[in-house]
């Protein structure tokens, strides 16, 4: 494995108080999302120790930050590597200095630290579970909340590859899921021909075809930095009947 790609993402945990975006979405209206969605533009990306660590979890969510402060109203804000690597100590348990202590992260954990206590002092104020089984739904979302927050099982057949694709021989071997490990990524960008995702500092194409042989965790978040919490939701979406659900967990 090259120096500069570590992983870090644990097996995908689902609790099932976990809120599902579905619920909250009106499905009798038209898509808003355009054929092409591209938040990758504005933003710049970190490598957040991710070469050195393993802080995926950690590094997407501080990468999903910049994103949503690049495409709103003010500059992008610099999460700093510091900031990341203390979120996940305390999702974790790492201890600097003690590399055994450097065994990943659950992402629902992550999520749950960033909604409570932040991550550079910047909070999501809540999140959902997407359906990845539905190409349609992982678009709207990805439109509508300005990137999804995503897990994937990474094969080996993976660590060469350009654009992550499934191997001519299927998922099996080099290309069987997980083989290599498991990865946390922002997903930025969607079109017909799949998505981009940010990956150790930088953008990476992914055929639609491995998000679903490889993807099994993904996630909208509310940005507090990218919508006034009290006042706006994305079009669509039912902002008063999460909240109440919230209250109640």
């Amino acid at each position: 494995m090259h120096s500069a790609m570590r992983l870090g993402r644990r097996h995908a945990v689902h609790d099932k108080r976990t809120l599902q975006l579905a619920k909250y979405l009106d499905h009798a209206r038209e898509s808003t999302a355009p054929k092409v969605v591209d938040f990758t533009k504005s933003a710049t990306f970190s490598m957040y120790k991710n070469d050195e660590l393993g802080d995926c979890t950690c590094a997407s969510a501080g990468n999903m930050i910049r994103s949503w402060t690049a495409e709103g109203k003010h500059a992008q804000a610099s999460v700093s590597d510091d900031a990341v690597v203390t979120a996940y100590e305390r999702v974790s348990g790492y201890r600097p200095g003690e590399p055994e202590t450097d065994q990943g992260a659950i992402e629902l954990t992550v999520l749950k630290y960033w909604r409570k206590k932040g991550i550079g002092g910047h909070k999501i104020a809540a999140f959902a579970a997407v359906e990845i089984g539905s190409k349609a739904l992982v678009r709207e979302a990805c439109w509508l909340f300005t990137g999804l927050y995503a897990g994937v099982a990474l094969p080996v057949s993976a660590q060469s590859q350009a654009v992550w694709e499934v191997p001519p021989g299927g998922a099996t071997g080099a290309g069987a899921k997980g083989s290599w490990g498991g990865h946390a990524v922002p997903i930025l960008g969607v079109d017909d021909r799949g998505l981009t995702v940010v990956t150790w500092g930088a953008t990476k194409r992914v055929s639609w075809a491995f998000f679903a042989a490889y993807f099994d965790e993904a996630y909208a978040c509310l940005s507090n930095d990218f919508l006034d919490w009290a006042n706006v939701g994305p079009s669509g979406f039912n902002l008063a009947e999460l909240r109440r659900d919230l209250a109640s967990l």
